[in-house]
């Protein structure tokens, strides 16, 4: 039985419970509570660096995401949720990638506001916003006349960029000058998997009471 160690407010955590929905796998998920349990000893046996999402296999963790998908995608090819051409497994492995290491960073300024607490500097706000709008105007450029990247089914390029573009509007950042990823979007979202991992409000309350006493304690 495979166990997914997450917390659902997370979207690195979300990318691999949407995977593990989407590939029809049977699974355990552990919820850990980000007050502490993840410095828990026996948290740490499986992710070393008190990170989520782990996965668990048999005595075998992963962890880091895109490990799990690749792991989860070559263990279990069916469905297949990467692209077998050479340019288009490319347009899935930038989309991930450019998520990774320039979107979510950018989209995390805002976390403050989606909490509802105080956020960042206008200066902040607007390199955040720029840098966005670089990342939304390549993956527009990037969709086709085909429903995903690079591929007619749903690949872990929806499976990574969906979970964060999916808060952009959440924020006062409309994805209507990006027509074909705004049609992106609104697919992604009406999926059953995305439906069934949506966070729920108790859930940003408990993360919002978990920052705000963190803060408190910076504070003092």
């Amino acid at each position: 039985m495979l166990t997914l160690y997450h917390s659902s407010i997370s979207p690195n955590s979300r990318r691999v419970w949407i995977t593990l929905l989407e590939k029809g796998l049977e699974f355990e998920l552990v919820e850990i509570k980000l007050d502490g349990e993840q410095f828990k000893p026996e948290f740490l046996a499986i992710s070393p660096f008190h990170h989520i999402p782990a996965l668990g296999d048999d005595g075998f963790n992963v962890v880091e995401s895109l490990a799990i998908l690749d792991y989860l995608e070559v263990k279990y090819p069916t469905p297949a949720m990467l692209p077998k051409d050479a340019k288009d497994l490319a347009i899935a492995r930038m989309v991930q990638l450019v998520t990774v290491n320039e979107l979510l960073p950018a989209t995390t300024t805002f976390l403050p506001q989606i909490l509802g607490l105080p956020g960042e500097s206008p200066e902040k706000i607007d390199q955040a916003k720029q840098k966005i709008s670089i990342v939304l105007k390549l993956f527009e450029n990037l969709l086709d006349d085909r429903p995903y990247f690079g591929s007619q089914n749903l690949t872990l390029a929806e499976v990574v960029a969906g979970t964060v573009v999916i808060w952009l509007p959440e924020v006062g950042i409309s994805l209507k000058d990006y027509p074909k990823l705004n049609a992106w979007h609104d697919r992604l979202v009406v999926r059953p998997s995305w439906q069934a991992t949506e966070s729920t409000p108790e859930a940003m309350e408990a993360f919002k009471s978990v920052i705000v006493a963190r803060n408190t304690r910076h504070q003092t």
